[in-house]
This record gives structure tokens, C-alpha cells and sequence, in this order.
């Protein structure tokens, strides 16, 4: 079987550029929220707590038909997208979006874990000195933990290349549009192209050890 080169170019360089976008996402939104849940006297911190890490437990498909009835034509936030020309569903918008939900608990609760665990009277020290949470957050803790902090994002970028059910629903695996590499290993099991299947897998596997 002949293989394209655009059959593995396209799809690789669109997971790469929603890793680049969810990653930033991981970093703006991952690092305050780990903060936030990593406080001792947080009310309904296991409600908080349960929502970040539902995307590990629950199924990815089911989480993808949530977020299509959430963000779809006819859904709440859907409508609102519609009126101001939005487009999200079917989009590289919901790969961005798929990705992020599939890794952010796990940028979140590993970062969460080395905060918690940050010697207390260093951040009362850095408090009393006139820094405030923020200033102490990434003055102080984050450049001490900054490997928990490479590793997490390392962790939950590779889980959004991977991602598949969220992104299947999603995105719609449209060819040439919203076909992530993970979904074009998919497609070409699917359609019996071992050659392709294999070659994608074997970039797959080289970015996952990487």
C-alpha cells in the first residue's frame, strides 16, 4: 500500500498545534487551580476536587457527549457561541478543548500534591516579608518545585495527544480538518491500513518516549 505523506504530515502537525495551545491552557489555568485546591481551610474542596479529576474516572466518550450537548447548536452555551458566529463544534476549538478537559487533572493534581507538601514556614516567611499569594506562588514555591511542575505538564500535554473518545465527538474526525494523529491510527485500523497504522504508532510511541 502507497502511503501519502499527507496522511501522517497533517495530522501529526494538527496534534502538535493543539498540544502547543493546551499546553499554554495548562499552564494559565493548571497552576492556579492546583493552588487554589491545595489550601488547607478550601470549603467543599472535595466537590472541586471531584470535578477537576472526573475526566479520569469517566468515561471520555460520555465526557464528549456532555460537552456536545453543552456546546452544540442547540446546547446553553452552544446558543450563546451561535449568536456572537462562534464556532466550536467540529472546529480545531473543540480538539483545544477536548485535549485540555482530558489533561488537566493531570497537570492539576500532581502540581497540587507538590504544593501542599511545600514547607509551610517558607510561605509564611515569604508573607511576613510583604509578598503577597501570588508573588509567593510563583516566586517562591514554583521555581522550588519547578521539576513537579515540568513533569505534570510533560504528563497531561501527552495525554492530550492521545486523546481520542473526546475528540471523536467533538471534533467529528473530519479528514483533512479535525483528524488528530491519534484519530488517523484510528481511521486507518478502522479501514484496514496496517502499513499507515503502524507508521503512526511508531510516532506515537517515539513522542511518548521522548
Amino acid at each position: 500500500m502507497i502511503i501519502e505523506t499527507g496522511q501522517i504530515i497533517g495530522p501529526l502537525l494538527l496534534s502538535l498545534k493543539t498540544v502547543m495551545v493546551c499546553s499554554t491552557l495548562f499552564l494559565l489555568v493548571g497552576i492556579p487551580t492546583a493552588y487554589y485546591l491545595a489550601k488547607e481551610n478550601l470549603r467543599c474542596k472535595w466537590l472541586f476536587e471531584s470535578i477537576v479529576t472526573m475526566p479520569l474516572v469517566f468515561p471520555p466518550i460520555a465526557v464528549g457527549f456532555f460537552l456536545l450537548m453543552l456546546l452544540g447548536r442547540d446546547g446553553v452555551l452552544g446558543g450563546v457561541l451561535g449568536k456572537l458566529d462562534m464556532a466550536v463544534i467540529f472546529e480545531f476549538p473543540a480538539l483545544v478543548i477536548a485535549g485540555f478537559i482530558a489533561g488537566l487533572p493531570l497537570m492539576v493534581k500532581p502540581l497540587q500534591s507538590a504544593i501542599e507538601h511545600f514547607p509551610k514556614p517558607i510561605v509564611e516567611a515569604s508573607f511576613i516579608s510583604g509578598k503577597g499569594e501570588m508573588r509567593t506562588l510563583f516566586a517562591v514555591i514554583l521555581p522550588s518545585i519547578k521539576r513537579s511542575l515540568v513533569a505534570a505538564l510533560l504528563i497531561a500535554s501527552a495525554r492530550a495527544l492521545g486523546e481520542v473518545g473526546i475528540t471523536l465527538i467533538l471534533g467529528g474526525n473530519i479528514i483533512g480538518e479535525t483528524d488528530t494523529i491519534s484519530l488517523a491510527l484510528y481511521n486507518a485500523v478502522i479501514d484496514g491500513e496496517y502499513d499507515l497504522a503502524w507508521q503512526l504508532s511508531g510516532i506515537l510511541t517515539g513522542i511518548a518516549l521522548v
